[in-house]
């Protein structure tokens, strides 16, 4: 399939790379198809993309939190568990949103919202961790002054 988006242009997919989010991504809840761009095995860069599959100017910039916080830990209730039919653990794949401002000294991450995405199902849905742990906006480059 040929997927066209804003910031790669036409991109080959398969069917099987479509991620299906059944409420879609909050303030996106129409948007139910995604695919991640960006991601192979030969790249160190630790950012991708979750590209929407239904409107190519929608796309958000993602990230493994535990690049950046090797900690990190999410809480997957049982609802989201039973919703992305996640039985092991293993098979669940865990990212967070990028907010990439003009001002790249305020780039942030949202820990406190992270994207689950069952691999193996091909499923996916971003929530909201009761926690106060982590924040909405994290900014990332407080992450390299602590290092």
């Amino acid at each position: 399939m040929l997927l066209n988006t804003k910031n790669f242009g036409e991109v080959e997919i398969k069917d099987d790379d479509i991620i299906f989010f059944e409420y879609g991504v909050p303030g996106f809840e129409n948007m139910t198809k995604f695919v991640i761009l960006g991601k192979t095995d030969a790249e160190d860069d630790p950012f991708f993309w979750l590209q929407s599959v239904q409107n190519p100017n929608l796309a958000f910039v993602i990230m493994d939190p535990r690049d950046l916080v090797p900690d990190y830990e999410a809480e997957i209730d049982t609802f989201t568990a039973n919703m992305l039919k996640i039985t092991d653990p293993n098979d669940a794949l865990i990212y967070c949103i990028v907010t990439v401002p003009q001002d790249i000294q305020k780039i942030s991450i949202n820990l406190k919202a992270p994207v689950i995405i069952n691999a193996k199902e091909n499923r996916g849905c971003q929530v909201v961790q009761e926690s106060d742990k982590y924040k909405f906006k994290h900014i990332i480059t407080e992450e390299f002054v602590k290092a």
